[in-house]
Order: C-alpha cells, then structure tokens, then sequence
C-alpha cells in the first residue's frame, strides 16, 4: 500500500512539468472582511505571476459589494491578492473559469489583543563542522475578538545570541505553504523582527515562525538565552541522549517523557521581556531516521502513545498533537519544504520534463497534458502529508523498521530529485 502512493507520487513529479495550452481564464469572487462581517469594498485586487517574481499581470478593484472580475493572461501558476489595510491575502488562482475566488480580509492592527505563543520549540544538535546547530519554531496563536490582523514592520520580535550566524528563515500562515521569509535586524546586536502577517487562527491552525542558526561550540558546552516578545504557554527544548541539559535562570524545566531517541525538556507559562536560560553540553545529533527502541520496551510503548513531543502534547491541552504539531514531527524537513515549495512554484514552464520512455514507463497515457499550477501544488501537499502519515505510522508502531526507512528515503528522494532540476 505504501510503495503504491510513493509510487503514484513518483509518477506525479515525472510528469507535472508537462505543457498545458496557453489560455487566458476568468476570476471572479468577493472580498469579506471578517472583522466586520461585511464586503470590503475599494481593496486592490492582482493577479500575481509567480514565475517572473511576483509581478502584477493583471488588476482590479473590489465595488461596494466586495465583488471584482478579472482575467489571468494564461494557464500557469498565478496567486490572487488582495490588499487590505496594507496587509496582503492571497489563494492560488483557479485554473478554470468559475473557480473558487472567494477571499476573506481583516482590519489590521500592529498590537492585537489575544495574540500569544504556544509553544517555542528549541531543537538543539551539533553538525559536522563542530558548531552548535538550532532550529526553532514558534507557533503563534490569534485568537482576537473581533478577529484582526497583527502586522507592522516588527509583527514578532525575537532575540537570538550575538554570535549566532543565521542560515534558514521561514514562516507560514494559518492554512498556507511554508515560505522563505526575510528576517530584519532590529536595534541592538541579535536582535531581529519578522515583517509578517499573523492573521487570526483558522481553527485549530495558527501562525508559525521557523529560524535555523549556529553557534560557535570549541569547548562543547553553550548556555542560551531566549527572549520572548510574547507571553508562551510552553517553551521545549529538544536534544539528542549524547547531550546535557542544565536549567537556568527565568524558568523552570521538567523532563518529559518523549521520543526514545530524544531528550525533552518543558518550560510552562513564560511571561514576555524575561530573559530564559539553559545550558547544553556534549555533542550528538537528533536521530530523523527510524529508532530501533521505537518497537519495544516500556519507553517505547510510552512514546507510541504519547505521539511527538510525548509528555509535551498533555500539558498543551491539545487531544490530537500528532496533526497540531505535525512540524515537530518532520523535524529538519521543514526548510526542505520550504525549498520545494519555492521550487515548485518558480520553476520555468518551458523546463524540461522527463518522457514515458525515458522514466522506463511504457503507457504513454500518463503523459497526457496536466494543469501545471494544480499539479505543482498537489505535490507538495501530498508529499507533506505521506510524510506527516509515514511519521505516524512510526510512532503507532504500525510500520516496520525497514518499511519505514524504505518509504521515508523514497519521498526524499522525490524532493531531492526536484530541488536537482531547478
């Protein structure tokens, strides 16, 4: 069963790159402002072409009832945008005339009331260089009533070490991709701001930030200092066996049962401004491939039960933590993603695709013209969620070792092989 989606994934990726008829297609939606729960009338309306940088290729203003009309030049991948209040909206544009173009709008504020952080989740390892290597998720929450939207130049604040070099920065919307972002320096050394949009919740998904550093690490010991700019229901700190965890001052830490690979260390309700520090030594890296004690033992059973983050998911309240933190899961695939996403999204239409022949598939019925935009986007959702499942499937024990390992090297390759052909 397995091998068969991956399979039919491989068989996507071959051909999503085949050409489509140029033709020009008609959009036409309405724009609610859910603030107000009326039309946003006067908001700008373009249509963006995501393969010659974000340009404009076509225009138009919302009338009084929130409705606009216009036409994408061609098949292709091209986003919808609105404008409100300076903060843009944006869904992928229908590839067929009568398509969903509908897109909801919030007044926007630069300080919104009920706007906080979940959880700050800390994973801490060393890379082959000998540097301390951080990744670090914040998902942020807006529960504004009536709902708005937090954006100015300096939307989330953040605080990082001042030798730290920063390598990956992405951020994503409640709903949307995971996307490249750009992370602005801020007054004093270290200190830096995401010019993003925290739109309110959408259910249950929020906001999240994602940044990835390193740190200088010769005598294999580090103390970090975190500050937040919100107040954080739950600050974790995840790191491989090899190392040591010590707790400092402006919070307190508990060990949770976690992942058996993986120790895990929780901090709850944390107040912002309140400088946080601990101390990691030793050297090791967090595990991302199938662990043997994952299939026996009391730790084990622990962990299948607990899902990722193990003791972490009680404390957050949360009854499904496997699909809410499904980022914890991944790990490191999330700049990866990241990069796929970009990829998909700006490789050139005139690319070249591999043919049946050349892919050793005989029926040439799969190669029959496909929407481009549709197809790019459907790949990268699927891969993610036979990701997210694959990890699932591990943690549940319903998959064997080398079952995993097989799946989980056969849908890296597929993004690997895509990144190789920009």
């Amino acid at each position: 069963m397995k091998s068969t989606k991956v399979f039919a994934i491989i068989l996507a990726l071959v051909f999503w790159g085949t050409g489509v008829a140029a033709h020009a297609v008609q959009v036409s939606g309405t724009v609610t402002n859910k603030t107000t729960g009326k039309p946003a009338g006067g908001d700008h309306i373009a249509v963006l072409d995501v393969q010659a940088g974000m340009s404009e290729v076509a225009q138009a203003t919302t009338d009084a009832n929130g409705h606009y009309t216009l036409n994408t030049p061609g098949s292709g991948p091209y986003l919808i945008r609105v404008m409100h209040q300076g903060a843009g909206y944006f869904i992928a544009a229908p590839q067929q005339a009568g398509g969903p173009g509908d897109i909801s709008v919030y007044d926007v504020a630069a300080k919104v009331q009920g706007v906080f952080i979940e959880a700050d989740v800390i994973e801490v390892e060393t890379d082959p260089s000998g540097q301390l290597h951080v990744d670090e998720r914040y998902f942020v929450h807006n529960t504004s009533s009536p709902p708005k939207t937090q954006w100015s130049p300096k939307s989330f604040e953040l605080v990082l070490p001042t030798d730290a070099s920063v390598a990956d920065v992405g951020a994503q919307r409640p709903n949307g991709l995971p996307t490249s972002v750009k992370l602005d320096p801020d007054g004093p050394k270290g200190h830096y701001s995401f010019n993003f949009p925290i739109q309110p919740d959408d259910g249950e998904k929020d906001t999240m930030f994602q940044i990835s550093y390193t740190l200088p690490y010769s005598s294999a010991k580090y103390t970090l200092k975190s500050v937040l700019s919100l107040p954080a229901d739950n600050l974790a700190v995840l790191m491989p066996k090899s190392m040591t965890f010590a707790g400092g001052a402006g919070a307190t830490f508990t060990p949770v049962q976690a992942d058996p690979g993986v120790n895990t260390y929780l901090a709850k309700n944390l107040s912002p401004d309140k400088p946080i520090e601990f101390t990691v030594s030793g050297t090791g890296s967090i595990p991302r491939d199938a662990q043997s004690g994952a299939q026996s033992g009391d730790q084990s059973t622990g962990a299948a039960q607990q899902g990722p983050g193990g003791g972490i998911g009680q404390p957050i309240n949360t009854p499904d933590p496997l699909s809410k933190y499904k980022w914890w899961i991944l790990g490191g695939l999330a700049l990866l993603l990241c990069a796929a996403a970009a990829f998909l999204l700006r490789r050139p239409e005139g690319a070249a695709a591999s043919s049946p022949a050349s892919a050793g598939i005989a029926n040439p019925a799969y190669a029959a013209p496909i929407s481009a935009a549709g197809k790019k986007t459907a790949l990268l959702n699927a891969l993610k969620e036979e990701l997210f499942a694959l990890e699932s499937e591990k943690l549940s024990s319903t998959i064997t070792p080398q079952e995993y390992a097989e799946t989980k090297a056969a849908l890296e390759t597929v993004l690997k092989r895509a990144l190789k052909k920009s």
